[in-house]
Parts: C-alpha cells; structure tokens; sequence
C-alpha cells in the first residue's frame, strides 16, 4: 500500500453555482479520503478558499487533485507526507 496523508488547497474564483456543485460532487465521490474540509468565503476578493485533509492511496488523493483542477476558475495545490 502506498498511504499518504495529506492536504490538498482549493482557490475558488467563481460564486457560479455549477462550480460550487461540481466541487461539491467530487469531494462528495471521494469521502472515503476525507479526513476533514474547512471553506473560506473571501468576500474582498470574491473567491472562497478551500483546504481538505485526506488520507488515502496516493492515486486516489492525486485523482481527485487532477478533477478539481480541470474545473473553471478552480486552482488546486496538493501536498502530501507518508504515513509514519
């Protein structure tokens, strides 16, 4: 098994609902990997920020990086640490 633990970083620069919901459906695919999710709105900007603590295989974690980052107006960052 090739466990990580992990945080991948969400900017939102869109309010757009079909985004909001397309973020949404794909955390929602991968809630076995999901440790914890805190959002951010950041009104003075008009984007939110997004952080998701996973913990799973690396091709799972990194699949889902890979999804959010080919939404629109979405920029994703993922860093990640063995499991000790």
């Amino acid at each position: 098994m090739n466990e990580k633990l992990g945080i991948i970083a969400i900017i939102v620069e869109s309010n757009e609902e079909s985004v909001v919901e397309s973020i949404n459906k794909l955390l929602h695919e991968s809630r076995h990997i999901i440790v914890g999710r805190l959002g951010i709105p950041y009104p003075k900007r008009n984007l939110s920020l997004i952080s998701i603590a996973v913990d799973g295989e690396q091709d799972q974690i990194n699949a889902l990086s890979g999804k959010l980052g080919m939404l629109d107006h979405v920029t994703v960052k993922t860093t990640l640490a063995g499991v000790l």
